[in-house]
């Protein structure tokens, strides 16, 4: 018995196409083209909201290997708004298998496409960056899906974490002792974020992204956490002014990947769009803290315009970078201090949760613990 071909077709919005099979559900999406780097962890970059509104570009070429499970989702769906892979599973094989990620994709609406050259995809973006795309198993005329792929929204000026954000606030119970109340703002946090609270004794209350000041206070929480998050930070404002409610309460604050944007932005950096973006779990960051160098979990397109070699007085306290990647020199996080050098603050641009990726940023959290302990 064969299996019949279904024909779909990817066209980049500078009109590079290609051709390929049909991977997921039948139909056509658009979004921000964006590739990732990682070698496993398919399932948790899926179920990542921050890739709403965007197509993501495998670049391992052998993707489906280990199926899809009911305990690895780091969200309640499939956010990625398409999926381009080289060389699908044809069978998964893993103990925690329950169906395949083909099944899950169709099960989702998810359209993807498969067999095309991935690679040659991935330098086209880093050469002429991050791009609208179409990807459809119902339209062979690479002309008219151009003409839908410049018709669609772009990234740049939209703000989606309303879109992806829990409607009630919900509460994640601290795992033994409680030791401190945290109020978690969800612009599209993952799973595992809590989680890693949690396990530190922290009983986080997680509150929707149109959550007021009155709101995180009302919690009376020891210290306050943005997530991560899709969109441009530049759209954002309620949320920094949230934010610059909190800080000038003296409201320790902790803010990872979107949440460290939000952070630049509500001391007065500006941010900034990358040309491809950081999306993968294999980013060397220096810690300047300690000078430590991590592996680390990247998901972004933006990036804070913050000066990396002097202090930055705020109305809030002193700001300085504290981490920098590795690769391009971008600014990997930020602490704020008080006149005598205590911190008030931090943010990292990565995924210290290791959902998926490595372990190496998990000190973040503990760094979280002792702020919480030293302003308690």
């Amino acid at each position: 018995m064969t299996t019949q071909i279904r024909p779909a077709l990817l066209v980049l919005e500078d009109g590079r196409t290609f051709h390929g099979e049909a991977y997921g559900a039948e139909g056509e999406t658009f979004g921000e083209a964006v590739f990732n780097t990682g070698m496993t962890g398919y399932q948790e970059t899926l179920t990542d909201p921050s890739y709403h509104r965007q197509v993501v570009v495998m670049t391992a070429p052998h993707v489906g290997n280990t199926g899809m499970n009911d305990e690895d989702p780091e969200s309640r769906r499939i956010w990625v708004a398409g999926y381009v892979v080289r060389d699908p599973a044809r069978v998964p094989s893993n103990w925690r298998s329950q169906r395949s990620l083909d099944e899950e994709l169709e099960a989702q609406g998810v359209v993807g496409i498969s067999g095309i050259d991935t690679r040659a995809l991935t330098r086209h973006l880093r050469e002429s960056g991050a791009m609208r795309v179409g990807i459809s198993t119902v339209e062979s005329d690479p002309a008219k899906l151009l003409e839908k792929v410049k018709a669609s929204a772009e990234m740049a000026g939209s703000n989606l974490s309303e879109a992806v954000s829990t409607g009630e606030a919900y509460v994640v119970e601290a795992q033994g002792e409680k030791r401190f109340t945290v109020a978690a703002l969800d612009l599209g946090i993952k799973d595992m974020t809590p989680q890693r609270m949690s396990e530190r004794g922290i009983e986080v209350h997680v509150l929707p992204a149109t959550a007021s000041i009155d709101d995180v206070l009302a919690v009376q929480p020891d210290g306050l956490f943005f997530s991560n998050g899709p969109g441009d930070p530049a759209a954002t404002t309620g949320q920094v002014e949230l934010l610059q409610e909190a800080l000038g309460r003296d409201l320790p604050y902790f803010g990872i990947c979107f949440g460290n944007q939000l952070f630049g932005r509500a001391l007065g950096f500006g941010t900034y769009k990358l040309k491809y973006g950081h999306r993968g779990i294999n980013q060397p960051v220096m810690d300047l803290t300690t000078r430590k160098v991590e592996v680390t979990a990247h998901n972004h397109g933006f990036a804070v315009d913050a000066p990396r070699d002097e202090p930055t007085t705020t109305p809030y306290g002193v700001a300085t970078v504290s981490h920098v990647c590795l690769n391009d020199d971008v600014v990997e996080g930020l602490e704020l201090r008080d006149g005598d050098g205590r911190l008030k603050s931090f943010s990292v641009q990565y995924h210290p949760e290791a959902a998926a990726g490595p372990h190496d940023a998990a000190y973040l959290f503990d760094r979280f613990v002792q702020l919480l302990e030293e302003t308690a």
